[in-house]
């Protein structure tokens, strides 16, 4: 199924330069600062139960694909832990598989069958069973448990994403384990930052609780995020994430900060005030960043949840987040007025409206010594994202103010599968601008490397 040029050009020339490229970027770690795997898996080290839990249930590319065609969580037993009969759920699938013609979904589920699994002829009804049969069979053996497998991928680092409320005892657990591989977790506030947040003065009560801080006093409040904060640091986070419907900041007094704080904690905020309270949150966590060191992850712009009755009967992350519009110069002008010049901060922007990147964010990575530019996101994870964001943003902001690929992935298993297609486009646009004579090779040789893991490391300080 894997053609061996997938993704180079088609112009001969200039895919054997690409062919060169990739080859020597193609075997080095992985790195893998930003995404929603499990600490747990590595805690306990206990095989993946089935294929169905494997590969359709924790990727909601997989399940939203299937809804969108009519078929129900219901039928795909979403929510159901464990899969009641997970080898139905696999024929549904299966039989459905042409659905993903086309799709960066399509590239990693195959480059996993084959590589992982051997299994080179296509997924179809008349081959579901034996697919199952196989992936089930290798379930059972040592070399696909959690910790084998990271191993196997070459992960040198890999990041989680963790509430700011988590116990993080998997990830202690990791730790004393003894086992080398590297896990570190993530620092994410939304569930104490954002008033809309279910249960946000619970959350902030719990938070109070944790770190002994009188939580609902305005100052007592920022220092129990900052000991959170340390505290994730402890075990070995670099970095937060913060996924706000906005990119707005402000800048307000104290008096009013603490006024605002008051009455998101009563419930008797509206809209317009909540967004400004998540506004003035992400300037307070921009300035714990310059104290602490922690690298900030802004991505803004997805309507969260956008189908009321999927929310209602599931929860959140259930493949419904749709991208709106997004303004960044704007937006972030109060927090880049305070912090901006700072080069101790580092703040690493995300967006889902590629409109933004040539006309705000570029210019902005490319002017401000705080800022550097993520990787194409969610919906533009993709051969074609991957490039469009080559193009749109290189000439104005460079290759050197953007943060390398991370792979925001939910499904481990994808996580090589991820990033063999970021390198194989990474190899495919640098071949294109040696072939133009805008690089000479040898320079395109540095920034495969630099792309692929150099930037990465630096961004996110691993």
């Amino acid at each position: 199924m894997l053609h061996e040029d997938r993704l180079f050009p088609a112009d001969e020339k200039t895919r054997a330069i690409a062919r060169r490229l990739y080859d020597g970027i193609k075997d080095l770690p992985i790195v893998s600062p930003h995404g929603h795997t499990q600490a747990g898996w590595f805690a306990r080290n206990e095989p993946f139960p089935d294929p169905v839990t494997l590969f359709v249930q924790p990727d909601h590319y997989v399940f939203r694909m299937l809804y969108s065609q009519g078929i129900s969580f219901e039928e795909l037993e979403i929510g159901n832990k464990p899969v009641k009969d997970p080898r139905k759920v696999w024929r549904i699938f299966a039989d459905n598989y042409y659905l993903f013609r086309g799709t960066p979904s399509r590239l990693w589920l195959d480059y996993s069958f084959e590589t992982l699994f051997g299994l080179t002829e296509r997924l179809s009804a008349k081959t579901a069973d034996h697919y199952y049969d196989t992936i089930e069979a290798k379930l059972r053996e040592k070399e696909f448990l959690p910790r084998t497998l990271f191993e196997r991928f070459k992960i040198e680092v890999l990041a989680t994403t963790d509430s700011a409320l988590d116990s993080l005892a998997d990830h202690k657990a990791v730790r004393e384990s003894g086992w080398k591989g590297r896990i570190v977790p993530t620092f994410r506030p939304d569930p104490v930052v954002d008033p809309a947040f279910p249960g946000f003065a619970q959350n902030v009560e719990t938070l109070g609780k944790l770190t002994g801080e009188n939580s609902p006093s305005w100052r007592g409040y920022l220092r129990a995020l900052a000991a959170r904060r340390q505290y994730f640091k402890t075990l070995g986070a670099t970095a937060t994430d913060h996924g706000h419907p906005t990119a707005m900041t402000a800048d307000l007094s104290e008096s009013k900060a603490e006024w605002l704080f008051g009455k998101v904690l009563q419930g008797e905020a509206d809209a317009e005030h909540q967004e400004l309270f998540r506004a003035q949150m992400l300037t307070e966590m921009a300035r714990m960043s310059l104290e602490d060191g922690l690298v900030m992850q802004i991505h803004p712009g997805a309507v969260r949840n956008h189908n009321a009755k999927l929310f209602a009967r599931y929860g959140r992350d259930m493949g419904a987040d749709i991208p709106a519009p997004t303004n960044y110069v704007h937006a972030l002008k109060p927090l880049l007025d305070l912090f901006g010049n700072e080069p101790g901060l580092s703040i690493i922007l995300f967006t889902l409206d590629e409109t933004t990147f040539s006309r705000e964010l570029a210019p902005l990575a490319g002017h401000y010594p705080c800022l550097r530019l993520g990787p194409p996101w969610w919906f533009f994870d993709s051969p074609e994202g991957m490039l469009r964001f080559r193009e749109l943003v290189t000439e104005t902001a460079g290759f050197y103010n953007t943060a390398g690929f991370n792979d925001d992935t939910r499904a481990f298993l994808s996580i090589p599968a991820r990033h063999d297609v970021a390198r194989r486009s990474d190899a495919a646009f640098l071949a294109r601008m040696v072939a133009e004579h805008q690089l000479d090779e040898d320079e395109a040789v540095e920034l495969a490397q630099e792309l692929t893991v150099g930037l990465v490391r630096k961004a996110y300080k691993l």
